[in-house]
Order: C-alpha cells, then sequence, then structure tokens
C-alpha cells in the first residue's frame, strides 16, 4: 500500500519528480496557485458524487487528518457485496497498489470507473491514471465494465440554480485504456527500479523540465537547443542560432557588467502618446471552477477588484481611488458602475500589459449594455506600460530577460522597502489574490477585515508600481 495512482502518475510524467516526491518530500514546494487547485479538485470531486443518484462516500480520516486507508478498503469491500449503486472514493489494494476511483457505477456485469476532473478537456494523463486503477480493481476480483472522465464544460451557463448533468460532461475513454493496459506492469517494474534505490535516478532533461530562462524561447526550441549541446548563455551567444534583439540583449547583459541601455527618443514617443488626466488601472479577478453567480460559466475571469491612482498634468498631485466587491456576491456589476464613476469619459489610462485590463472591461460592456458606451471609450483609450520594456527601450542586466511588473520594478527599484512585494501582509501575488477572496465570506469578522485590506493594499501597490515606472521613464527621457 505504498504505491499509489498519483505516484504511478507521477513516475510516467517524470520519474525523478517521482523519485523525489519519495525521498526527498520536505523539498516539494507548494505554492499558493496549486494549493488553490488542490482545494478546487476537491470541491469538484465533491460535486461530482451526486451525478449518478444516491452514493456513499467511503473516505474515512484519522484523528491528525490523515486518509485511514485499511478502514477505507474495509468500508468499499461490505458496499460490493452489499451490491452498492455507487461508491464514491472506493478504495483498493493488491500487492502494495493502492487507488481510491472518484466514483464507482454499478452497470450490467460489473462496474464502471469514473474519474473527476476540475479541467475543461481530456488529457493522456487521465488515461494514465484510469488505467492503473482498472489494473487495481481487476487484480481484486472486481469486473470494470467501462471507463470514463468527468470533466468541467466550460460552454455551461448558470442561469439560476446550479445543474451538475450539465455542469459536467463525460467522455469514454475506454479505448486508450485498452491499449495503454499493455505498459501497466512494465511501467511498475520500472518503478520497483527506480523507488528501490536511495540515489536520486541520473535522467537527463527531457520535455518535462525547464531548460532555458531566455526571453520567448519556447519550450520546444529550448528543448531542441540543449539537445544540441547549448547548455549556457554563453554557448548560446556563441552559436549561429536565430535570436532575437531583446533575447541578445539579455544574453550581452547576463555574460557582460554593462550600463542600462536607455533609447531615449522610443521612450519619448512612447510618452508623447499619453495625455492629462492620466489614469493607472489595475484589475484583481478569480476564476470560479464551478461557476457561483447568473451568466457566468467555468472558468470566467470574474473582475471584483480595481485599484486607480490617477493625476491630472505630469506635476500634479497624485490620488488614488479603488473598489472591492463583497465576497460571496456577484461583484461585476457594482465594480462597473464604479469604474464608470471613477473614470471620466475620453481620458488616458495605463495598464501593465494591458490585454487582460482591456479584456476584462469587454467582458464588462458585454454583460452590462447599460453601460457599454462608457465601459468601452476606457476600453479604447488604454495605453500598455510594459511597451517601452518589452520592446527594450529600456533594460539593465537586472531584468533578467523578465518584463513582468514585479521584475521590472525590482530592477530599477531594488533599494525602494515600499516598493517591494514581499514586505506587504498576507497576499503578495495575484494568485493568493485570487485565492482569498471568496474566502472571505466565511471568515470570522475580524480575519475578513484583514483580508480585505490586505487585498485593497496589494492591488494599491499595483498601481503605484506603475506610477514609479512611469515616473522613471520621465526621468530618463529627460537625460
Amino acid at each position: 500500500m505504498n504505491f499509489s495512482k498519483s505516484r504511478y502518475c507521477g513516475l510516467w510524467q517524470c520519474p525523478k519528480l517521482c523519485w523525489l516526491k519519495q525521498y526527498k518530500p520536505k523539498e516539494l514546494k507548494i505554492g499558493a496557485g496549486v494549493e488553490a487547485r488542490f482545494a478546487t479538485g476537491t470541491d469538484v470531486g465533491d460535486l461530482a458524487m451526486g451525478l449518478f443518484g444516491q452514493y456513499t462516500d467511503v473516505t474515512v480520516t484519522k484523528p491528525d487528518g490523515s486518509l485511514n486507508i485499511s478502514a477505507m478498503i474495509t468500508k468499499t469491500k461490505k458496499l460490493l457485496n452489499d451490491g452498492a449503486e455507487n461508491i464514491c472514493e472506493a478504495s483498493f489494494s493488491f500487492n502494495g497498489l493502492f487507488c481510491a476511483v472518484d466514483i464507482l457505477h454499478k452497470e450490467k456485469g460489473g462496474y464502471a470507473i469514473y474519474e473527476v476532473k476540475s479541467s475543461t478537456s481530456v488529457h493522456y494523463i487521465y488515461v494514465v491514471d484510469v488505467t492503473f486503477q482498472k489494473y487495481v480493481l481487476e487484480k481484486c476480483g472486481i469486473k470494470v465494465t467501462g471507463t470514463y472522465v468527468v470533466n468541467i464544460d466550460s460552454n455551461y451557463e448558470r442561469n439560476g440554480e446550479l445543474e451538475i448533468k450539465k455542469l459536467f460532461k463525460i467522455t469514454d475513454i475506454s479505448s486508450f485504456v485498452n491499449d495503454e493496459e499493455e505498459l501497466v506492469e512494465e511501467n511498475l517494474k520500472y518503478a520497483e527500479e527506480i523507488l528501490s534505490k536511495d540515489t536520486e535516478p541520473n535522467l537527463d532533461i527531457d520535455m518535462h523540465c525547464t531548460v532555458f530562462d531566455v526571453y520567448r524561447l519556447s519550450f520546444k526550441n529550448a528543448l531542441q537547443t540543449y539537445k544540441k549541446g547549448i547548455v549556457s548563455f554563453e554557448d548560446l551567444r556563441n552559436s549561429n542560432l536565430k535570436i532575437s534583439e531583446i533575447q541578445k540583449r539579455q544574453l550581452n547583459f547576463a555574460l557582460e557588467e554593462r550600463e542600462p541601455y536607455i533609447d531615449r527618443e522610443k521612450i519619448k514617443e512612447f510618452l508623447d502618446e499619453l495625455t492629462y488626466p492620466l489614469y493607472f488601472l489595475d484589475f484583481e479577478t478569480m476564476q470560479l471552477v464551478v461557476p457561483e453567480f447568473d451568466r457566468s460559466h467555468p472558468y470566467d475571469q470574474i473582475t471584483f477588484q480595481y485599484s486607480l491612482h490617477y493625476i491630472e498634468s505630469v506635476e500634479g498631485e497624485l490620488k488614488h481611488k479603488e473598489f472591492l466587491g463583497v465576497s460571496g456576491k456577484d461583484p461585476r456589476r457594482a465594480l462597473a458602475e464604479s469604474l464608470c464613476r471613477d473614470i471620466p469619459d475620453n481620458v488616458c489610462v495605463l495598464a501593465y500589459n494591458k490585454a487582460f485590463e482591456c479584456t476584462r472591461v469587454e467582458e464588462l460592456a458585454s454583460l452590462f449594455p447599460d453601460l457599454r458606451e462608457h465601459l468601452l471609450k476606457i476600453r479604447f483609450n488604454i495605453k500598455d506600460l510594459l511597451v517601452p520594456f518589452q520592446r527594450g527601450y529600456y533594460y539593465n542586466k537586472a531584468m533578467g530577460g523578465s518584463f513582468s511588473i514585479k521584475s521590472v520594478l525590482l530592477a530599477l527599484f531594488p533599494d525602494d522597502p515600499s516598493l517591494n512585494y514581499h514586505n506587504l501582509d498576507g497576499i503578495h501575488n495575484g494568485a493568493e489574490a485570487m485565492a482569498i477572496f471568496p474566502k472571505i465570506k466565511d471568515m470570522p469578522l475580524e480575519e475578513a477585515e484583514k483580508a480585505r485590506n490586505d487585498l485593497l493594499k496589494y492591488c494599491e501597490l499595483d498601481t503605484y508600481a506603475m506610477v514609479k515606472l512611469w515616473q522613471e521613464l520621465l526621468r530618463v527621457a529627460k537625460g
């Protein structure tokens, strides 16, 4: 009972990762985004349990919160003997192999496996996962009559009560599972070979690895580059591979001590396109797999917050406005109305990587026809503060080929603690903001107030950072 389906899938994806999880589990780093995906998967799995009507969930936990696998296996056996129609987390073990089936559904002649996923598409790793389950079940004497993936239908639009039969779609993967079955025992032998040794396997870089941290060097090209023996920035610079001017600049700055590169004329051209009053806009969104609000779909970007710094003239006073929705309620209408009040018609708006803000404004305009005209005026007056950095008008070594606002900010203002996101309390990035907002509705009052304040401070820093970058462009443009 020491080799689960998750380890089997991990072996298939990357044998070294599988080994590391067994021998060096403490070195595994899980960020807020990954934790949120785990929580989402659990919520989706719980919701899908009712797809076929009445069911029994065999999950049993110990006092420390870990799964009581022995009890789950015993409970599953009893339910099978009793002819249960639907068993969720049905648990089986065979020769040290363990799996829990999301939904085991009784059919004529046996049981079908339904694997629940929170994604909107079916990936081959799901086939690998289900194949392992089928292997274990059949070794335990269960007749498996079908194998299916249950995942999210991105076309589902909620209006009124949630309809889980429309939210989920079911895909028969039996033909793929039949092909994959032939490889299970070979894979298990390989797993035993890998995991029986306490020395890390010496495996080469492959499709699952990150190879180079070079600006816009695609994963495929990076792997091909590596296989040609190009393994360092110096190798890449000295090779005859075609790379962009921005990539060349990144390599040159990484390998040599150079003064910041500044193209004053290009920066002036960018600044001349801006008019006053000038507004700096940043949105925060959440992506709910299970839509909570009418006229929303799975994984829609639900805009719940914005920060807005603005200035009447170049030398004017910097002012600030903001909006934060109420957790648990659809924030979009109130946010759209507030945005229209806070941003006048036909003023210049700056965003960093404006495609995100533009798309969110377009979505709001589509949702609320009475606000459409004003919202679209905002959208078509948004200019992109990313441009002078991404196009290489201003570059220094510390940027390291990254033009995210956090990378550029740290590169230009390394010693300003007020611009360091790590100094914020509670929320330090968009993934954390996205994860915490939906939870606020369930928090005690004091904790909820702190979370809201943390969100406001985080989003405010995003637009203040934009102001500082704009001011730096003004400074260097003067020469």
